[in-house]
């Protein structure tokens, strides 16, 4: 079986897309080198990644592989069946920064993990340690609950990941393996195959479509298609939190376990780019747009319950109780990559930018040690926190670890999702300090965004026998903006921008420069009024980030008696001291004194009312380094004077 396909037209990132794949787009190489994200990438690779295999060997998953291969004794260690995915989501975050570095004791590590997943795999290719060890070889008997497809994907993720950074086949050939056992087990009825039945967290489908990618075998693109489309038939239960409702073609909206559902239509969307199923393509833009003008935070962030982990209905977007899954957060990102590669649209990029530096990002501690996996946007004045995995408060790891080597494979691959390429140039999706480049198209760029809004792009390859157009995807939440390009300036009123990119076409030679200078003015945002949660409140923005207040920061009371005045202006400090340097907003306010309401807090509408108060200046700090200091309680809306 052929193991690589011949020149691949895409960089060797988390997509990559063969060569006839039906998409408007293709991934670019970005070189991220300075500033904001090079320095969160850098935490990653300092800090989160070493300590992945200290915290996988204390929380027993290494132990479980040694255990299956029979090199060790023991008791299985783990609260669920699915443990192994924290091993593959860390194989996988490592391999991407190998890519990138080549790190001797990183690469030993990850050759000593690798050699523990390819001991404990089976003869028939089957590795599941759960079911190997606990439940006596038991198989595919409980797919609603048991995980096994949903490991096998982050395995074959994992390999691909290590194939394409490290050009070595180990991991590939222990994922294969598996694949091929699953494509001899699962298929429709009157397939021979003796299971039909797909898992009830979906991970696997968009793990067989890279596979194929990287191998040109073309069933385990047919067997992703499969299980895409059995979910919805009943087969685990019926029941939306598994995906299996309603099939994903006749889906109105996003429903259930918010993860599962997003990792469902990321396999859709490859789908899709990959067979130019036209369907599925309307599926998921109309999910796309139903998702995020009725289920989407202010943040990105995605799920409104605690239970089930589940999206909600429509305008349901609370606030203490937002669940925000980090894995959430990432999921969305992969799927709005996908689809922004599959159609050109720039409001898939806005969306990826949105989610990236606030529901993210706030997943993770400035020292890149600690982690939330729940992101609320709202922690009340007397909050009593439950602990464990659902904690307010940052953790070392947790009992289901999913969310921390998940945020690590997110930010060592991060270049792969920053910009394009086409026949006709070069499309910067994300602004970071770096080189892009796809195809006879280069550029570089300087920026000290998202502190500052100036984009500084020089050329530095071209063709010199053809004009081509440098596409740069303006914010929708940017209202105003210049741009200079040689003798020529423009600004919102007369720039060439259609459906949020700017077009500049020219013959481009080395050394031409474009500066774009987007307007960072503070601005206050209000919701949609369905959205009961928040009427009457707003929110303080500034470029990409949402701002919340910190308790830490208003000393004399909580939070809970803030009422923002939104008739006064809204000033800015740039605070290098502050969480690792970030620019505050400064805005007005007061401190409500509310009336006793003595044994009972309701009565007559208007007899309860607060008074005007006292003034107070409000301390808004970025939303994505909230929680990194001492704890207290934080609100991203505000109710308004």
């Amino acid at each position: 079986m052929p193991r690589t396909r011949s020149a691949p037209p895409s960089p060797a990132g988390p997509v990559r897309l063969g060569p006839d794949s039906r998409t408007a787009l293709r991934p670019a190489a970005v070189a991220v080198d300075a500033g904001f994200w090079h320095d969160r990438r850098e935490t990653n690779a300092r800090v989160s990644l070493p300590q992945g295999p200290g915290l996988l060997e204390s929380a027993g998953n290494l132990h479980n592989l040694r255990l299956a291969a029979g090199t060790a004794e023991g008791e299985f260690r783990g609260a669920y069946p699915f443990v192994d995915t924290d091993v593959y989501k860390w194989l996988e975050a490592a391999a991407w920064q190998l890519a990138q570095d080549g790190s001797e004791e990183l690469t030993a590590h990850v050759d000593r993990i690798v050699s523990l997943v390819a001991a404990a795999q089976q003869p028939d290719g089957y590795l599941n340690t759960w079911f190997q060890l606990v439940k006596g070889g038991e198989r595919y008997q409980d797919l609603r609950w048991g995980h096994e497809l949903y490991c096998a994907g982050h395995l074959i993720q994992a390999a691909v990941a290590h194939h394409r950074a490290t050009g070595r086949s180990e991991l590939l050939d222990v994922a294969v393996r598996f694949a091929d056992h699953v494509d001899s087990v699962f298929g429709p009825p009157g397939s021979g195959r003796p299971v039909d039945g797909v898992d009830g967290h979906p991970e696997v489908e968009t793990a067989l479509v890279e596979l194929y990618r990287e191998t040109g075998e073309r069933r385990y693109l047919d067997l992703a298609g499969y299980f895409v489309d059995r979910h919805g038939h009943g087969l685990v239960g019926g029941e939306a939190y598994c995906q299996d409702r309603v099939p994903l073609r006749e889906a109105a909206n996003v429903e259930g376990h918010a993860v599962r559902q997003l990792y469902l239509l990321a396999a859709a969307a490859d789908l899709a780019a990959e067979t130019g199923d036209a369907e599925l393509r309307t599926v998921n833009e109309r999910l796309w747009q139903a998702m995020t003008a009725t289920k989407t935070h202010l943040t990105g962030g995605l799920g409104a319950h605690h239970d089930r982990e589940d999206f909600g209905d429509p305008y349901e977007l609370p606030n203490e109780r937002a669940y925000c899954e980090t894995c959430a957060a990432i999921a969305s990102v992969q799927w709005s990559w996908r689809l922004a590669l599959l159609t050109g649209e720039a409001r898939y990029s806005d969306l990826i930018e949105r989610t990236l530096y606030n529901g993210f990002l706030a997943g993770v501690s400035l020292d890149g040690e600690r982690w939330l996996y729940v992101n609320p946007l709202q922690v009340r004045d007397g909050h009593t926190d439950p602990g464990g995995d659902q904690s307010a408060r940052r953790t070392r790891w947790f009992r289901c670890a999913c969310c921390p080597p998940n945020a690590m494979r997110l930010l060592a691959s991060l270049e792969h999702y920053l910009a394009s390429g086409d026949e006709q140039g070069l499309q910067i999706h994300q602004f970071v300090t770096g080189r892009y480049s796809a195809g006879p198209y280069a550029v570089r760029a300087e920026t000290d965004y998202p502190w500052e809004g100036t984009v500084a792009f020089t050329v530095e390859e071209s063709p010199r026998d053809r004009p081509w157009t440098l596409s740069v995807r303006i914010p929708h939440w940017c209202r105003e903006f210049r741009v200079r390009c040689g003798s020529g300036t423009y600004d919102q009123t007369d720039a060439p921008v259609e459906g949020g990119w700017l077009r500049l076409e020219r013959d481009w030679a080395p050394g031409d420069r474009v500066v774009l200078e987007l307007g960072l003015e503070p601005r206050l945002t209000a919701a949609d009024p369905r959205v009961d949660a928040v009427r009457g409140c707003a929110a303080i923005e500034r470029g990409p980030l949402v701002y919340c207040l910190e308790q830490v920061d208003h000393l004399g009371g909580g939070l809970d008696d803030i009422v923002l005045d939104a008739t006064r202006p809204l000033a800015v400090k740039h605070r290098p001291d502050l969480l690792g340097g970030v620019t505050t907003v400064v805005a007005g306010g007061r401190r409500r004194r509310i009336p006793d309401a003595g044994w009972w807090p309701y009565g007559p509408a208007g007899d309860t009312a607060p008074d005007d108060g006292e003034p107070v200046e409000l301390t808004a700090v970025p939303y994505y380094a909230w929680a990194n200091r001492e704890d207290g309680s934080m609100r991203v809306w505000l109710p308004t004077s």
